[in-house]
């Protein structure tokens, strides 16, 4: 009886490693049974940490080998609960994400070149598809012209991974409802789980906004990083719930996902991600009235306008902080009120990097410094009428305008093709919606639509498609979009 059950045990545990019939279980598991204690015994005798993760290793080989969208939904359990370390060589990269995504890229090329005649033409010569080239081939062209060719070079070859993994892997895997859901399952759980983390850290503290920023680790570099990735994935959470039945076990636990991500963020004391959520209401109001043209069309209005009175006449200078009043504050009505009055250190450090992107932007308008180059050069164009207590910058944090350091980084044509491909996105996003008869296949629409729409806003203040937690969303919506736009997302949508 306990043979047979082991066996069972064992047929099943092969049958979800995607081991052949054939294949001799014994082998496999003297393998594992050799490796693991061994790569234990050398990290212990080398000191080395990393040497006891082989049979991991090699696991994770063998199932990339087995079962490749295995892996790529790893990935998106891992992109919550991935965290930022520093290499030797002043190098940054995040675990265990980033192995991951160099790992998909790695095969999506070979992949690629031998089932490039399978491949669907439609995805790759879709609107969004082709803004996203015009984007990366102006990329290609600023690192060639850079001031910073091996910062140049790094960025390029990351952009590179991220859009194989997050664009054109996506559109690949996530290509049916049933998919789209797992995808949003995978990634919902392990946030929850580190959402729940961050506030029981938080409970310790009294939910002081004075030690938020204290609270965020592991997982999370910042209280910005945080409430951010809850904002822009809770137009996930809250339309894959019409797809629950109701008062099932999978719907509570998205209802209580959504009321838990709702408190992080409260609890995050980030304005940016509140003023996100709150237009995201609005956003869903323009797509359904189809007024989305006439909002983005105001919304640059604004933009411009605010733009010329600042650059004429030297009216730039009336934002000069007082040194001594831009300061940290340790509540956060204070904040919200120094906010107002331009005495919040935050806002008042955006303001100081503005000004010198502004200038270095004069300097090289067509192609820029080069990618990822903007901290290296910009404290040469700061003017010290706007410097603050943390100019010193030992973050090394970018513009915190993603808009701002694309035209310093890749000239105003760079920032024209990326914000082309963002109209284009929101545009054929606000037509597939429209398009669709389907109500569940809206709703489907609406979750990302909404969700790349409130990382533009978020970007207006921070650097984040860069980002494994919220530069995964950002290329996903945008794959999604493309295939539910091509009806391939939309199939089976169960009710």
């Amino acid at each position: 009886m306990m043979s047979r059950f082991l066996q069972l045990g064992l047929d099943r545990l092969s049958g979800w490693m995607g081991v052949p019939k054939s294949f001799p279980l014994g082998g496999l598991f003297l393998l594992l049974g050799i490796s693991v204690p061994g790569s234990l015994i050398a990290a212990i005798y080398k000191q080395q940490l990393a040497l006891a993760m082989i049979p991991a290793g090699l696991l994770l080989l063998w199932q990339t080998l087995m079962n490749l969208e295995r892996i790529y939904f790893l990935l998106m359990a891992m992109i919550p609960l991935s965290i930022e370390v520093q290499l030797p060589g002043g190098l940054g990269t995040d675990l265990p994400s980033e192995p991951l995504m160099w790992l998909l890229t790695g095969v999506g090329v070979v992949w690629w070149l031998q089932n490039w005649r399978s491949v669907d033409a439609r995805f790759l010569r879709h609107p969004i598809s082709l803004a996203l080239y015009a984007h990366l081939a102006w990329l290609a062209v600023c690192t060639v012209t850079s001031q910073g060719s091996f910062l140049s070079i790094k960025f390029l070859l990351a952009k590179g991974w991220y859009l194989i993994t997050f664009y054109f892997w996506a559109g690949h895997f996530l290509n049916s409802a049933a998919n789209f859901k797992r995808m949003i399952w995978w990634f919902f759980a392990p946030l929850l789980f580190a959402t729940l983390w961050v506030l029981f850290q938080q409970a310790q503290t009294g939910f002081s906004f004075e030690k938020a920023a204290y609270t965020m680790g592991p997982f999370f570099r910042n209280h910005v990083s945080y409430a951010c990735i809850l904002a822009v994935f809770l137009p996930y959470v809250w339309y894959v719930r019409y797809w629950s039945r109701p008062r099932s076990g999978a719907w509570w636990l998205l209802i209580v996902g959504i009321v838990v991500f709702i408190v992080g963020i409260n609890f995050a004391y980030t304005r940016a991600a509140y003023v996100a959520l709150l237009a995201a209401v609005g956003m869903k109001w323009l797509i359904n009235w189809r007024k989305l043209k006439w909002g983005l069309m105001a919304f640059g209005l604004i933009i411009a306008i605010f733009i010329g009175f600042v650059g004429t006449r030297d009216n730039w200078l009336l934002f000069a902080p007082q040194y001594e009043k831009a300061i940290s504050h340790t509540e956060f009505t204070n904040l919200l009120e120094a906010t107002t009055r331009l005495e919040d250190i935050s806002v008042m450090e955006r303001v100081y990097r503005w000004v010198a992107a502004t200038y270095m932007i004069q300097e090289h308008p067509v192609t820029g410094f080069g990618p990822g180059t903007f901290y290296t050069f910009y404290k040469d164009y700061t003017v010290s009428s706007f410097k603050t207590y943390v100019s010193d910058n030992p973050e090394k944090s970018g513009t915190h305008n993603y808009f701002l350091m694309t035209a310093v980084e890749q000239g105003l044509p760079g920032l024209l093709f990326f914000v082309v491909f963002i109209l284009v996105v929101m545009m054929q996003g606000q037509r597939i919606y429209h398009k669709s008869r389907d109500l569940l296949h809206r709703r489907m629409v609406l979750a990302p639509l909404l969700s790349f729409m409130m990382i533009n806003l978020l970007m207006l203040m921070n650097d984040l498609v860069e980002t494994d937690k919220i530069g995964s969303l950002f290329f996903m919506a945008a794959a999604m979009l493309v295939n539910l736009d091509l009806e391939k997302g939309g199939e089976g949508v169960e009710s």
